[in-house]
């Protein structure tokens, strides 16, 4: 678990050490770290993310690199995540110097048991024991360590949304509508493929004039978070997931609902950290 005073301290340090694939491997550690490691696997509909963490949850290394191996929380390509999982473990181990023997992933709220069971398939095919999985926004309120509120995580394919209440969460729900849905309507709008789309959405420089372009999925994204928090007292809403960074994004969702809305430093993230947190050697 982290304490809310060490969130800024463990997401600089997640920036500073997560690879992204496309760029040079850095060389191994000085010397391989001490003690129990914990594991994050996520699994998205866009991206494959995996973080390091030592036993007091600071992140030590992670890769992550775009893949469209899952789709809202269901696996579509198994070899493919598997081939690419099991290539990230095995640069990682170098980096650390140290086997990675286990993991934790997650998945969408809402999604059946069998195709939890197929995340858990992917980590064990690719050399990791699965330690557990856990809802998407609870894994990220593993990170956050809200005492009362909402968290969204929009991910590439979902919106899910988790109510936290007295520090437990009490409802979770998710829907489609999520990062890929803003590539989509920019690559529409722009009239370009889905790959430029999705450079373009996470250029900063350039979103200033997409904003119009995306700002109805954007009220979508709130629309539903409005739906499944409207039974509950929330006051403040906390949005996780690459997608939320855009800017504006906690603007609009704040000015629909009504309810004060932040996004933390690297909210891209917090939900592969969070399932980190949950990694537990001996479960």
């Amino acid at each position: 678990m982290l304490v809310q005073a060490g969130l800024t301290e463990h997401l600089a340090q997640a920036a500073a050490v997560i690879r992204w694939l496309g760029d040079a491997e850095p060389p191994p550690l000085g010397y391989p770290p001490q003690g129990e490691l914990q594991v994050g696997v996520d699994l998205g509909t866009a991206y494959l993310t995996v973080i390091v963490a030592d036993s007091w949850g600071m992140p030590l290394a992670g890769e992550y690199q775009y893949a469209e191996v899952a789709r809202d929380g269901l696996v579509v390509d198994f070899v493919g995540a598997v081939d690419r999982l099991k290539a990230c473990k095995a640069r990682l181990e170098r980096r650390l110097g140290r086997d990675l023997e286990h993991a934790h992933s997650g998945y969408p709220p809402g999604v059946g048991p069998a195709e939890v069971r197929t995340t858990a398939n992917v980590l064990e095919a690719a050399g990791f024991r699965c330690s557990g999985l856990t809802d998407e926004p609870t894994a990220a309120n593993a990170v956050l360590q809200l005492h009362r509120g909402a968290v969204v995580d929009v991910g590439g394919g979902t919106t899910g949304i988790a109510v936290v209440q007295d520090g437990r969460v009490v409802y979770t729900a998710d829907e489609a509508t999520g990062g890929t849905h803003f590539s989509l309507v920019i690559a529409g709008a722009l009239d370009i493929d889905y790959e430029r789309a999705e450079s373009l959405k996470t250029d900063p420089a350039r979103q200033p004039e997409l904003m119009s372009t995306v700002r109805p999925v954007m009220e979508k994204v709130a629309s539903i978070v409005t739906r499944h928090i409207s039974a509950f007292d929330v006051p403040s809403i906390t949005l996780v997931g690459g997608s939320s960074a855009f800017l504006g994004m906690a603007t609009v969702v704040e000015e629909y609902t009504g309810i004060p809305t932040q996004v933390p430093d690297h909210p891209a993230f917090i939900t592969p950290l969070g399932m980190a947190l949950k990694d537990a050697p001996s479960a």
